[in-house]
């Protein structure tokens, strides 16, 4: 597993520069969790069902109350 990501200055820059992150924290409530949980089950079943086709999911696109909050994308791994 890799954790890669951008700061809130870069969000709006033409070429976002992702860089490796050595921890993450989430400032979340236990239903947020749960909704994250739920996502990250969804995308581990799509993920084995899709194989080598599987690319990326928002969890915004996934999970009702994110619109608002920080993009959270899973990528396969290489």
């Amino acid at each position: 597993m890799k954790l890669t990501g951008y700061s809130v200055e870069d969000q709006d820059a033409e070429d976002i520069r992702f860089i490796q992150l050595a921890e993450i924290s989430l400032a979340a409530s236990p239903a947020e969790l749960r909704r994250m949980a739920t996502f990250f089950n969804n995308a581990a079943d799509t993920m084995e069902r899709m194989g080598d086709t599987y690319d990326h999911e928002h969890l915004s696109d996934r999970q009702p109350g994110f619109d608002d909050s920080p993009h959270f994308v899973v990528f396969r791994t290489t």
